[in-house]
């Protein structure tokens, strides 16, 4: 075992034991890294978990108090349920390592080119509703990225798989992708409030159809407007989404009142007045099924 900035680099077959708990668990292969710690696939009593670990006890303790705040929340599961804490003890020193619940799942992209971009809607219904619970507990994603998101069954639902970014609303933010963080386009502070969350928003959705990214230019804005206008699936939605580019939501409820709007004139087959924006409002062959999801949805979220 060798260490490798904050993180470790354990071999599969690895024996993990909690100073504290005695825990044990078997590392099985790596699921990714970051700048705080790796996390890996790992097995004990024949369950499979995710591991993360890493020298920065600190950082491991801040993501472990997010991970209980997210299951203060009620009827809804933010992020996976947190199994364990512990320390490691190595020939390199004493690792911080935590245990959560390992989630199977796809990515946004995989599940929309499998099934269809009349998910979208769906999806944007499901996150605007997580994301105004998390803020409403003072907090913000922070670093919300497509990678940090996955897709799972029974019942088919987006759920998050790193709370590393997540930041206290006021402060600044202390982790952040440059493609998702409106800093970086010139398009706003990494002051921690919902607007931030709400920008990178419409970058997860944007990097569905834009899987290599695009880089900024002198007019950030136009450009992501351009984005936007030339993606077909997104076209319906795209009043909300330029809002939220332009900072003009101060909460994920504002932004939610709006496409359930959005989604309601669709149904009834008209298009939505928003002042100068008028916009054409259609549903994609085979897609009346799955909009009737988004309805039900919807009635379930909001009212």
């Amino acid at each position: 075992m060798m260490s490798k900035k904050h993180g470790i680099d354990l071999k599969p077959g690895t024996h993990i034991i909690g100073k504290w708990h005695q825990n044990q668990y078997i590392i099985q292969r790596k699921l990714g890294s970051g700048t705080v710690g790796t996390v890996y696939l790992c097995e004990s009593n024949g369950q499979k978990f995710a591991l993360k670990i890493s020298k920065q006890n600190s950082s491991i303790t801040v993501e472990v108090n997010v991970l209980k705040e997210f299951a203060k929340v009620q009827g809804i599961n933010l992020g996976p349920s947190l199994v364990d804490i512990d320390d490691f003890e190595t020939n390199h020193g004493t690792y911080s390592f935590y245990v959560m619940e390992y989630l199977r799942g796809e990515s946004i992209s995989q599940f929309i080119r499998r099934n269809g971009s009349e998910w979208i809607g769906v999806f944007m219904l499901q996150l605007l509703a997580d994301l105004d619970k998390l803020h409403h507990h003072g907090w913000v994603f922070g670093d919300l990225k497509a990678e940090n998101l996955l897709v799972v069954s029974h019942p088919t639902r987006i759920r998050w798989v790193d709370v590393g970014g997540t930041t206290q609303i006021g402060r600044a933010i202390k982790e952040y992708t440059e493609f998702y963080d409106r800093g970086y386009w010139g398009l706003g502070t990494r002051k921690a409030e919902p607007s931030y969350d709400l920008f990178a928003f419409v970058m997860v959705f944007l990097s569905i159809y834009y899987p290599n990214y695009f880089s900024k230019t002198v007019k950030s804005k136009q450009t992501i407007y351009q984005k936007i206008d030339k993606v077909q699936p997104l076209k319906p939605y795209s009043y909300c989404l330029k809002k939220a580019i332009n900072g003009e939501y101060h909460s994920s409820v504002e932004m939610k009142q709006d496409l359930v709007s959005i989604l309601y004139s669709w149904r009834k087959g008209r298009t939505l007045d928003q002042g100068k924006n008028r916009l054409p409002l259609f549903i994609e062959s085979g897609g009346i099924l799955l909009l009737s999801v988004i309805y039900y949805l919807s009635s379930k979220l909001l009212f």
